[in-house]
């Protein structure tokens, strides 16, 4: 049986101030979190800070991003893979649907990051996902095929028993709109056949979270759904109260 994962992704959001309010309420609950996987990826500024910060050993720390270089250089501004291994991350969100829109990420540097994370030991969250024209016109599934194809061909799929996969409709990432548990499951049930096509030992393991917009009152049925093996959470990972709630929705 797959255990599930739950993330929190704080996207730009954080203050020192910020980070201490926010762990200490997670380090006071922790104790709660049982069968279920739990990371959270504060930004890459905050990220040795929070790992400080943390008092619990149930709550592991990843990166929203990293550098597509492999190796340490003259790239200003990037943070290199090895550096986040360094600072004790154990995950790395990749390609998410922030990154494609407004940096420009194209399938073949996410797919070039998730190798770069893979060889350093960092397990990728790669995130696929439609907008709501392309879901509409009927493309979807080519689109995340897309997505997928570029990452298979080039690390293989025997690679994905080291990566977690996170769906994101682009539609409901911050929106407040969430799709049904119907229609996240049949994307997720689409992404296993897709893998089982090619190892159905490696598609039947790998974790497929959901993302977009995750709140408490509606994790449970989310996560009941056969394909649905947690969350990639966003704002709702700001609030160690309805974090620590999602969490518990997903417990096995």
């Amino acid at each position: 049986m797959r255990k599930p994962f739950v993330a929190g992704n704080w996207k730009m959001h954080g203050s020192k101030a910020f980070v201490l309010n926010l762990v200490t309420g997670l380090n006071s609950k922790s104790g709660e979190l049982k069968g279920v996987d739990v990371a959270i990826c504060p930004p890459s500024l905050y990220i040795d800070y929070t790992l400080r910060s943390l008092s619990t050993d149930t709550i592991s720390i990843g990166a929203q991003n990293m550098a597509e270089e492999p190796h340490q250089g003259a790239f200003t501004g990037e943070g290199s893979a090895s550096m986040l291994k360094d600072l004790g991350c154990r995950y790395v969100i990749l390609g998410h649907s922030e990154r494609r829109a407004i940096y420009g990420e194209t399938n073949a540097e996410v797919a070039n990051k998730v190798r770069v994370a893979l060889e350093a030991g960092i397990t990728p969250i790669l995130c696929v996902g439609e907008t709501l024209q392309e879901r509409e016109s009927g493309v979807m599934e080519s689109v995340i095929s897309e997505q997928l194809d570029a990452v298979l061909s080039l690390v293989g799929i025997a690679a994905f028993k080291a990566v977690v996969i996170a769906y994101e409709p682009v539609w409901a990432i911050g929106t407040g709109v969430t799709a049904s548990p119907a229609q996240a499951q049949d994307v997720h049930a689409f992404i296993r056949a897709k893998l089982a096509q090619l190892d159905a030992v490696v598609a039947e393991n790998i974790i497929i979270q959901y993302g977009g917009s995750v709140k408490p009152g509606n994790a449970k049925e989310l996560f009941g759904q056969p394909d649905i093996d947690g969350g990639l959470i966003g704002g709702a990972s700001l609030d160690a109260d309805d974090f620590i709630a999602i969490c518990k929705a997903a417990e096995v």
